[in-house]
């Protein structure tokens, strides 16, 4: 499987819109066709990537990569971390560089990440406190 890779950087941040839901979705697909029926999910979560421990959620974002674009900060942004790249999540920078990572399938069954509702409800939680 080709691993996606983030060069570090303010150029590696990009925001989350449809397509970058509707590319993960294809990913998730490409990954399922080819994995066979009778395979148990635990071998596959045990051969592949692991989670970068420096873009956890709740810890500051790295300094190779640079200051945060003003139009990006607490913007839902696609997933740096290779992880993630067959998950539906997607990440939120605020002004402290704190990472939060929420989860992109429909909140309460209605709600898109797309949703006014769901963004105004993200800005204020992850709001940095003056």
């Amino acid at each position: 499987m080709k691993q996606l890779l983030v060069a570090p950087g303010p150029n590696s941040f990009h925001p989350f819109c449809r397509e970058s839901l509707e590319a993960i979705e294809r990913r998730i697909a490409e990954v399922n066709a080819k994995k066979p029926k009778g395979e148990k999910r635990k071998h596959a979560e045990e051969d592949g990537p692991k989670p970068s421990r420096d873009l956890e959620a709740g810890e500051s974002l790295p300094f190779i990569y640079g200051d945060i674009p003003k139009g990006l900060v607490s913007t839902p942004l696609e997933d740096m971390d290779p992880y993630y790249s067959n998950k539906k999540t997607f990440l939120v920078l605020n002004k402290g560089k704190v990472i939060f990572r929420f989860n992109a399938a429909p909140a309460l069954y209605f709600l898109s990440p797309f949703n006014p509702l769901r963004i105004i409800s993200i800005k204020i939680l992850v709001h940095s406190y003056p």
